[in-house]
């Protein structure tokens, strides 16, 4: 699981015959941890002794159902589902039984990757025990007149249309949530809780709360649940989109400007979605890259679900790979919890291959062969995790002083989570973006494929054959335009005489136009150029004209026909007769 909690619950009946509370927890099954733990506690209200069932069956409904929720839905919306259809049901018993009705409160926590979410209708409350201060976390629904405290306003089973109070948080390791009905938190004060929390495990801590209350003259039916907290490793996707949401959008900077105890060193790139600092923390004078949205961009909420998206991926991915060829994020600024949203990458100095071939450096042939083999070591392991980065070009090959080639920028990456903005997205540079993307394709099928893993080994073979030849195989395609693939790629010996043959098979196979005759992993394409001359491709045959361009025939028919009639009127008007 993504953390290690401890729960423990207590109901006992008290001075009374029939115990009408109820409460459950439920932790995924294996496979399902994305999910997280639910705990939920009801006071059930009746009239006929229907308080109960009502009670019960709105708790079980709701830690059983949870889990037959997409598990791409936010917690909020997944329990506003369930607890809005159990409603209804209950309020349809309700009306058919008149007088004997039951209806219940209800008080549940999710406990999802680094994040918390409660629910809560009614009087039974929730506390967060955190560093030994108490919080109530819940407003009791009731009528606020001290002789009518016990006059619900708000509960499950009385109208059409059930109103939930959400509110959402951060975990924290050592965090204890204490659930209790009326029975107990009408009984016990609420400074006491911490002193009755003391105990080794939750369980105890339960029994403890409840008996109390018990034994200082409940006169209602205690119950009590205790969630500890014990600890919290990687965060969903949910805390990143939670985040995402509710922390406010960083002002553009400048140079000296001061964000989270960081100094704004340099403004290192503004692509009117994002901007990019360079931020020194002044205790460790360590240096960093702050990633942020533009202001202008504060209020798009497909915007921060993709910046959010990117988070949770870095986070994910740069544990995969051991911190080999990804830079880390990290979860939080040296000098405490971010007050607004923004990615914290480590600063590694260096400089991108673009930045490279921008200022007109040499780039070896031997160099360009290694820093193509390292991207396919990070593309494969990426690829195996099924993340496809979708823009490989110079610019986000970053090679860093230490030696180290880095992938750069997952914010438009496909990993099977990322937000429908993000998925039906054309994104990529036009000039790295394999045909089929662009509907181009040699055997009839005009449809455009969706990006693959096989789309990032293309991007990476025309990166190196450019890193090789300074030119681009199929010519430069501007954005917004489609890019033409009528001619197979000229050898890049052709260009640069000190390309060997072998490695002119190597990239012409890279960058095929036809997709069957390309690299179909990333293993297959470090393969090749590890074994270089050694064991060299077979070339690749020069397309046909008629699969480059189907309407060829026609072409040369057309071409034929207008000759012919140019020659014929010739004939006519100038030959004598």
């Amino acid at each position: 699981m993504a953390f290690d909690i401890d729960i423990g619950y207590t109901s006992l009946p008290g001075k009374k015959q029939i115990n009408e509370d109820f409460c459950a927890a439920m932790l995924p099954e294996p496979g399902r941890e994305g999910f997280g733990a639910i705990c939920a506690i009801a006071d059930g209200v009746s009239a006929g002794g229907k308080g109960r069932e009502a009670a019960q069956t709105t708790v079980m409904s709701l830690v059983r159902d949870y889990f037959g929720t997409p598990e791409t839905w936010d917690t909020t919306v997944a329990l506003d589902r369930v607890i809005a259809a159990h409603n209804s049901w209950l309020v349809g018993i309700n009306k058919r039984r008149k007088d004997d009705y039951g209806l219940t409160t209800l008080t549940a926590v999710v406990l999802r990757g680094q994040s918390y979410t409660l629910a809560h209708v009614g009087d039974t409350r929730a506390y967060l025990l955190r560093e030994g201060r108490t919080t109530l976390l819940t407003t009791d629904h009731v009528v606020d007149h001290p002789d009518m405290r016990h006059q619900l306003m708000r509960a499950v089973g009385v109208d059409d249309r059930v109103v939930v109070d959400y509110s959402q948080g951060e975990l924290q390791v050592g965090d204890v949530f204490i659930l209790l009905t009326d029975g107990v938190h009408g009984t016990l004060p609420e400074r006491q809780l911490k002193t009755l929390v003391q105990l080794d495990t939750a369980q105890a801590m339960s029994e403890h709360i409840v008996q109390t209350a018990i034994d200082r003259g409940a006169h209602d039916n205690a119950s009590a649940i205790i969630v500890r907290v014990l600890g919290v490793l990687e965060a969903t996707l949910h805390d990143e989109n939670r985040k995402a949401q509710t922390l406010p959008i960083p002002p553009k900077l400048k140079v000296g400007d001061t964000i989270d105890g960081m100094n704004v060193t340099a403004i290192v790139a503004d692509s009117g979605i994002n901007l990019l600092y360079q931020v020194r923390d002044p205790q460790s004078n360590r240096l960093y890259a702050l990633k942020a949205l533009h202001p202008a961009r504060e209020h798009d909420a497909q915007e921060r679900a993709m910046l959010a998206h990117e988070a949770w991926l870095a986070k994910r991915m740069h544990t995969s790979l051991a911190a080999d060829h990804l830079v880390a994020l990290h979860a939080q600024p040296p000098a405490g919890p971010a007050t607004s949203f923004y990615l914290l990458y480590d600063w590694h100095s260096g400089e991108t291959l673009q930045q490279m071939l921008d200022a007109g450096k040499t780039i070896l042939l031997q160099q360009a062969i290694s820093a193509t083999a390292h991207a396919l070591k990070a593309l494969g392991r990426l690829h195996r995790q099924g993340v496809v980065h979708r823009d490989i070009k110079p610019a986000n090959l970053h090679l860093g002083n230490d030696g180290v080639l880095r992938l750069l920028d997952l914010g438009v990456a496909l990993s099977g989570n990322e937000p429908e903005s993000t998925r039906i997205l054309h994104a990529g540079t036009p000039s790295y973006i394999n045909p089929e993307q662009f509907g181009y394709s040699l055997h009839g099928d005009t449809d455009e494929r969706d990006p693959d893993a096989q789309s990032d080994l293309y991007a990476l073979g025309v990166t190196l054959y450019q890193l090789i030849t300074g030119k681009l195989p199929y010519g430069e395609v501007l954005p917004y335009q489609t890019g033409r693939y009528y001619r197979d790629p000229v050898p890049p010996s052709r260009h640069n005489p000190e390309v060997p043959i072998w490695l002119d098979h190597v990239v012409l196979k890279a960058v095929a136009r036809d997709h069957k005759l390309r690299f179909e992993t990333a293993e297959e394409f470090a393969l090749a150029l590890e074994r270089g001359a050694s064991r060299p491709l077979t070339a690749l045959a020069t397309t046909p004209l008629m699969q480059r361009d189907p309407a060829a025939l026609w072409k040369v028919a057309l071409a034929v026909s207008v000759l012919f009639n140019l020659l014929l009127m010739y004939w006519l008007l100038f030959l004598p007769k």
